[in-house]
């Protein structure tokens, strides 16, 4: 960790791949999607990446959409240049099924060890209200404070949803550390504005910025408390 005080009171989190099980929710959701197309040769990571295709160019897009409109318009796209039928009822599954992603089985002890050493706990996340609400209803009641795209009206890795939860928490990014596992997303917006992050490297094959090294790496989530203790933060 680069030299600086404790983060006053928070600690900003990434919630899908990071807290919540993304990966294998998406897979499971997308292969309910597939089961319903008869005859198709489209396996799932086909989809998958077709799709992440066009929900990344859809968030960059203005005016903001929500992230039930992305998600939706996403997957049609994906499934017309695949040869799929799109029925509405798809993007129902899909985000229906976001909302039950359960957490990784280290997260709600190490939410609890990061409370219990005096951190507030916020996460940042590209989605929307409604939908994450199911998410952090599995989080053990740890998170102190949800900022979302929908509110901040931008998605990651872009400054203003950032600036906005900087703002929302009353500190500036010189006060939090940023704990994530995204690159493409959340390492960049630290390399962009210059604040502390630790990335969780949980073995997906997604690979750090070549023009950025995150303040620590870590495999799982337990690992970030016995750090903290290692800096003389708690």
């Amino acid at each position: 960790m680069r030299p600086g005080p404790k983060p006053e009171w928070w600690l900003t989190f990434d919630c899908y791949g990071t807290l919540i099980q993304w990966d294998e929710g998406l897979l499971a959701a997308v292969k309910t999607i597939l089961a319903k197309q008869s005859g198709t040769q489209v396996d799932a990571a086909a989809l998958i990446h077709t799709y992440d295709k066009y929900e990344h160019g859809l968030e960059a897009e203005r005016p903001h959409k929500s992230f039930r409109t992305v998600a939706g318009e996403a997957l049609r796209r994906a499934m017309e240049e695949l040869g799929l039928s799109y029925q509405p009822s798809d993007i129902e599954i899909l985000t229906s099924s976001i909302a039950r992603m359960p957490p990784f089985p280290e997260v709600v002890g190490a939410l609890e060890a990061l409370k219990s050493q005096g951190f507030r706990l916020c996460i940042i996340s590209n989605t929307d209200d409604d939908i994450i609400a199911g998410n952090v209803a599995q989080l053990g009641g740890h998170i102190d404070r949800v900022i979302t795209a929908q509110q901040a009206e931008a998605y990651k890795p872009t400054r203003q949803i950032f600036e906005h939860a900087h703002k929302a928490l009353g500190v500036t990014k010189d006060d939090i550390v940023h704990i994530c596992a995204s690159p493409h997303l959340d390492l960049a917006a630290a390399r962009d504005m210059g604040f502390r992050c630790i990335w969780i490297d949980r073995g997906t094959g997604r690979k750090p910025l070549p023009d950025y090294a995150p303040d620590a790496v870590f495999p799982t989530l337990d690992r970030v408390p016995p750090y903290f203790r290692s800096l003389g933060w708690t």
